[in-house]
Formats: C-alpha cells, structure tokens, sequence
C-alpha cells in the first residue's frame, strides 16, 4: 500500500456516513440529491480534478439510466398494461389457486431462477414486481400471512436473483472471471450450481420466513401497487343495455397463459442472446442477430410491444385510456429512477477518484488462501464502486498472476468465490439497493435488514461453499 490508500479510504467510509447523516437527519434530504452532494464531496476529497468531476457524475448517472432506468421505464408500462386488463391478477388467482402461503416463496424463488438465469439483477426484479406485488396484494387483504407478504415474497426473489447475477456463468461478470483465470467453462458451471442452491435456500425462503414477521409495516406506495395490480373493470364508453358474451369476455382480460407468455418474451430473448454467445462463432449471423435482439432495452421493448398488441382491445372494452395508463406508470417510478441516477453517478465518482484502487491495494498486502483472497478483494471493490461486474473484473485482473494453470478446481471455484464477494455489502452506492428500498416503500434501516443482509448472505455463504468443495474434493 501507499501512503496515499488510506485516506481514500477514509474518504470512502466518510462519504458513505455524510450520505445516511443526509437522509436521516432532520434536513431530510431526498436520496437524490443527498447522492449528488455527497458524489461532489467525495469526489473533490479524493483529489478527483475539478474539470473532470462534473463529467464522472454526468457520465455514471447516464450510463445507469441507460443499462437500468430504460428497461426500468419498459417494465413499468408493461407491468401497468397487464395490471390494467386484469392479467396480473390472473396470474395471482391462479397462483394462489394452487399453492398456500407456506409454499409461495418458494413458488416465487423457481420463477425468480428461471427469470434470473439471462437477466441483469434489476431487469429481472422488475420484470417480477407485477407478480409479487399482486400475489403480495391478495395475502394482506386475505390476512393469511404474519407479517409483510410483500417481504415474504419479495426477499427469495432478491436472492434468486443475485446469486444467479454473481455466481452463474451465463452472466457477463462470472463468465469474465472464468475467461480471465482460464478456467473450464463446463466444470464451472457445475460447482456453480453446486454452491448457488443452498445459498438461494438460506437467504432466500428461509430468510424471509425470519425477516417477514419481523418487518411488518414494510409496504410499498399505494401508487406503485395499484400500477402493478389489477383494478376493477370500467364500464365501457359506448353503448347500453346488456352486453354481448364476447364483450364480457373482452372485458375479463386476457389470461394467465397469456401474461406468463408475456413476460417471459424479455427472458427468452435475453436467454437466446446468452446461448448464441456461448455456442455460436462471433462472425455468425445468427449470433449477430441474437446478440442484438438480446439486449436488455430491446427485450424489454419487444415484451412491452407483445403486451400491448394483446391488451388494447380489452383495455377499450373497459374503458382505459391507454396512453394516461402509460403516463401514469412513468409517474410513479420518476422518484426511483433519480434516485438510481443518483447511484450511477456515486459509483462514478469513487471508480475515477481511485478509491477503487486503493481498496485492491489495501487487500492484496494480506496473505491470505486465493479462493478468499479473491472473495475478499470482489467484496471490497464491488462495495467500494458500486458495482458488482467492476468488483468481479478488478478482482479477476488482480488475482490472475496467483491462480496459476487454468482448467483445474481450484480455478473453478476462484471464479464462484469471486463472484460471490462481488454480491456482498450490496449498500447506498449500488443501483440495485435503491430499487429494492423505493419499489417495496422501505426506509433505509429496513432496506439494510433485507437487501443488504440477504446479499451478504449470499455472498458468505457462497465463499462457504466454495471453500467446502475445495476441501472435500481439492
């Protein structure tokens, strides 16, 4: 280490406090604008130039706007077209129709793991919050869980999805590991597996069959679960007197089949561009196409273009405007894309201002085992950035040089523990945790006992297994 690593880090761990002394202070400062004072502060406390500093904040808050506040915009239009012709609710009776309270969080974490498998951590929430919220929705009104349902169902879905977002080769961060330490794509694959299982089971259902009791008034806003729930037919604009089958038909909705088919289009998308990636030449046309068509924004697009092809009609039958829905749904989530602008442009700052690097030279001076040396500097890069890909890709390039040959076990599993320290300490400078603490209404406090608890989870106990493995079969 330098003489100069330690104030970063002071810088750092300053930053973060003036940030939770903004927000919960009497001045209470809206997240936004407390991540904007505090990414100029930082940023001119570590030294960042002044003429480049303006360009870190632009440069973080737009590129997260464009990787998550698009597809962000995409789903939440989609969610209210589904909610507003009776889809999501569908979805919710059926559900409900086959499985009880005991058995829905798990019900919700095989969905959040077959969604998980092509998507980003935030695309795949938002493409799960119409269901949570409305399955959520009909257990408080039925009184049939102790707690918040919105909890119970929401944290296995944020453990699905993180574990398969660190750990899992398709995703861009493990398979980056895996190409830069050379190891066997296949046997990676499988210790992957091997050690995501228990970690989704622990945090997941298990954790929110602890956490929901505990964390009652958990709620999200009135406006956010009437946009992703469905709302009672209006009556139709014209004509009188009784009305026709195929009217009433019209009216119902389409089916669950339907919404399900529906937002699986993004997933299927995304899962064809991962397949074409891992099979297909670069020169491929076909993987051109795939790779193409794969992209968040334009999957995202694509599943919002099939949802409102087959609403429109029963959406006019119950009198919807559709173009007020759509405006109406951009309104409600405005708040939450600040507020994740907000957190690109933090991230920004503390990757230009070098604080990143002076948490790999902080960890590199311990002698530590390489499966936790690379666990250890993932979590401290990727809780330092922001960003659990720049934790996972920082922490491969530095451990490279120590991991010797590719293709053995031990490589394997530096991958999944280095993907699994990227998911810890998940905290206010990730984008992730603010959508998770404004979409389910949670005050810091309680978005720390949830999200940032059930990433740590994740990510210890991924390490954990990681290590097991190495020493049953190392």
């Amino acid at each position: 280490m330098t003489a100069h690593t330690w104030p970063l880090l002071l810088v750092l761990a300053a930053a973060i406090a003036v940030l939770l002394l903004l927000i919960n202070s009497r001045l209470r400062f809206h997240p936004f604008v407390a991540l904007i004072v505090v990414s100029v502060a930082a940023g001119l406390a570590a030294g960042e130039p002044l003429s480049k500093l303006p360009g870190s904040i632009e440069d973080g808050a737009g590129g997260t706007l464009g990787s998550i506040g698009i597809p962000l915009a995409l789903g939440a239009m989609l969610g209210r077209l589904l909610s507003e012709a009776g889809a999501t609710d569908a979805i919710a009776k059926a559900v409900l129709a086959r499985s009880g309270p005991r058995s829905l969080p798990w019900l919700v974490t095989g969905a959040a793991v077959v969604i998980g498998i092509p998507m980003f951590f935030e695309v795949g929430l938002i493409v799960l919050l119409p269901l949570i919220f409305s399955i959520a929705q009909r257990l408080d009104d039925e009184g049939g869980t102790h707690g918040s349902p919105y909890l119970l169902l929401g944290v296995p879905a944020i453990a699905a999805l993180s574990t398969l977002h660190g750990t899992l080769v398709p995703h861009p961060g493990p398979l980056t590991a895996q190409s830069g330490l050379h190891a066997n794509l296949g046997l990676t694959i499988v210790v992957g597996l091997v050690c995501a299982i228990p970690a989704i089971i622990v945090s997941g259902p298990l954790y929110a069959r602890w956490i929901a009791p505990r964390l009652p008034q958990v709620r999200p806003s009135a406006a956010l679960v009437e946009q992703f729930t469905s709302v009672e037919p209006k009556p139709a604009r014209t004509g009188s007197g009784p009305q026709s089958p195929s009217a009433a038909d019209s009216r119902r909705g389409p089916s669950a089949g339907f919404a399900f088919a529906a937002v699986l289009v993004p997933v299927g998308l995304m899962l064809l561009r991962t397949l074409a990636e891992l099979t297909l030449a670069p020169t491929n046309p076909a993987r051109k196409i795939l790779t193409f068509t794969g992209e968040p924004i334009l999957a995202m697009l694509a599943g919002f273009l099939v949802v409102l092809a087959g609403t429109v009609s029963p959406l006019r039958a119950r009198g919807v405007d559709v173009r007020e829905a759509l405006t109406d749904s951009l309104r409600s989530i405005a708040g939450i894309m600040l507020i994740i602008a907000g957190g690109g442009a933090f991230n920004q700052v503390l990757k230009d201002s070098g604080i990143g690097k002076a948490i790999a030279a902080a960890a590199t001076g311990a002698h530590l085992n390489l499966i936790v040396l690379g666990w250890l500097l993932a979590l401290l890069l990727s809780a330092s950035t922001g960003s659990a890909t720049v934790g996972i890709v920082s922490a491969t390039g530095i451990v490279a040089p120590l991991a010797g040959a590719g293709g053995s076990l031990q490589t394997s599993l530096l991958v999944i523990a280095i993907g699994a320290g990227s998911i810890g300490l998940n905290y206010v400078n990730h984008a992730g945790f603010w959508l998770v603490k404004e979409s389910f209404g949670m005050s810091l406090s309680e978005a720390t006992k949830t999200h940032t608890v059930v990433q740590t989870l994740v990510s210890v106990l991924g390490l954990g297994m990681a290590l097991l493995v190495w020493a049953v079969a190392g």
